[in-house]
């Protein structure tokens, strides 16, 4: 096959299509079918014997997501370090596909009496999810140059964002109607047959269309041979990045606020869905089934329209003004998320989620952007901020989880965090204030 020079619109529609891809994990696993589904096998019995202890549904996923994040923020440095150096990016690429998409197909045995096999699937699909995530997002500039790669990375999420909506409208179909798809057994029987099914849907087509982007994403050819200090080249470059903030002390304040915040709004975006299948009263089932998964798509569509109107608002007030906004507004939902209980009351909080959602985290990402010092090596310090992102939330899950097996309900969990977007509105005025001064 003819090599595709690099800025080639095929090449970067190729590239592109992986977001349309791997998306339908953190849609369809992550965000609805599998919360509901998992909800599900437990009934009213919140508690189970596992790891020699008692612990609460909820806690045990958070836990469990975290130690998967945990993993995901220790390798990445690495073998990104790693695929650099001696050129098979698309190998790791692969690899990583193959185990999340593997492993979401084996959720369909997830199940009380096959727990531990089913927790490693979850395991195993959310790393490799986001280590193939990893060396898509550094496939960028091997596949745009500078002028191209802001068009290039909003072509992927905005295939990510159709591909992902289009199969869980399909998956709904399905949940919410297993009869006429020819699942047979009582309702409940056929609806979580059917979210079986879903799982195995997100694997082949995270497999199948995955080939797109294997087949025309270059392979690499260098030929470096693979040394012990190459292993530490990621970290490495991570110590230095913090070295440097010593000489930038309002990148530093920035990024210890950002810390802050971001686990909580990483946490709080994680539990979201599984907090609505336990605390609210829903009337049945299948009013709980479309409340979800309507709730998410509330929070994904608003989170566009969050997006846009935060850009505008840091234009006209300033990125720092806004995202302290963003924070108290955090801290509120926070508050109205401890006293919610109705569906109805759920879907307001599921809207201002959202807006809240898209709104900090594009904007947290850009004024980082600003911050960073006149370099070649931007990629270095987005590593940086990548594995304190992640960090970030295997803390947050921890915590979470803690605090939820430790007192008996999410809502304590949420209330907890509300001292963190507190905190994070604190440190980003007091970093405000230094700059005007």
């Amino acid at each position: 096959m003819r090599h595709l020079q690099k800025g080639s619109k095929k090449l970067i529609r190729a590239w592109a299509s992986y977001d349309w891809a791997n998306s339908v994990y953190f849609l369809v696993i992550t965000s609805t079918i599998f919360p509901i589904y998992y909800g599900s096998l437990f009934g009213d019995d919140l508690y189970i014997d596992i790891f020699g202890q008692s612990l609460k549904n909820t806690a045990l996923i958070s836990y469990i997501t975290a130690a998967a994040f945990a993993v995901v923020a220790v390798l990445s440095p690495i073998l990104s370090g790693v695929a650099d150096y001696i050129g098979n990016k698309k190998s790791f690429m692969q690899f990583y596909t193959y185990l999340g998409a593997i492993s979401c197909i084996g959720l369909y045995w997830f199940s009380l009496d096959n727990i531990y096999f089913g927790l490693l699937c979850y395991f195993l699909a959310s790393v490799g999810a986001w280590l193939s995530w990893v060396f898509y997002n550094s496939y960028l500039p091997d596949i745009a140059h500078s002028e191209q790669m802001d068009k290039a990375s909003a072509l992927g999420y905005s295939l990510g964002y159709v591909g992902s909506v289009l199969l869980l409208l399909v998956n709904l179909s399905v949940v919410l109607n297993p009869t006429m798809y020819g699942i047979e057994g009582t309702a409940t029987e056929a609806s979580i047959k059917a979210m079986k099914y879903s799982f195995v849907s997100v694997g082949i087509w995270w497999i199948v269309f995955s080939q797109i982007a294997f087949r025309f994403l270059p392979k690499g050819n260098n030929t470096n041979a693979m040394t012990k200090s190459v292993i530490f080249n990621g970290y490495r470059e991570l110590r230095s990045v913090w070295k440097s903030f010593s000489s930038h002390p309002i990148l530093k304040s920035y990024i210890g606020a950002f810390f802050v915040f971001s686990m909580a709004v990483q946490t709080v975006m994680l539990i979201a869905a599984y907090f609505g299948e336990q605390e609210i009263t829903w009337g049945s089932l299948s009013e709980k089934q479309t409340g979800l998964i309507v709730s998410i798509m509330i929070i994904q569509v608003i989170a566009i329209v969050g997006a846009i109107l935060t850009a505008h608002f840091s234009e006209k007030f300033g990125n720092l003004p806004v995202l302290i906004s963003l924070n108290f507004i955090w801290v509120s939902l926070c508050l109205y998320a401890f006293f919610v209980k109705t569906p109805t009351q759920f879907y307001i909080a599921a809207g201002f989620v959202g807006l809240s959602m898209g709104g900090i985290q594009s904007l947290a990402r850009s004024t980082y952007s600003k911050f960073i010092p006149e370099t070649d090596d931007t990629a270095s310090f987005f590593s940086f901020y990548s594995t304190s992102q992640m960090t970030g939330i295997v803390l947050g899950m921890l915590l979470f989880g803690t605090i939820d097996q430790i007192t008996g309900s999410m809502r304590n969990s949420i209330l907890f965090f509300l001292v963190f977007f507190l905190v994070g509105a604190l440190l980003l005025r007091k970093l405000h204030r230094n700059i005007t001064a």
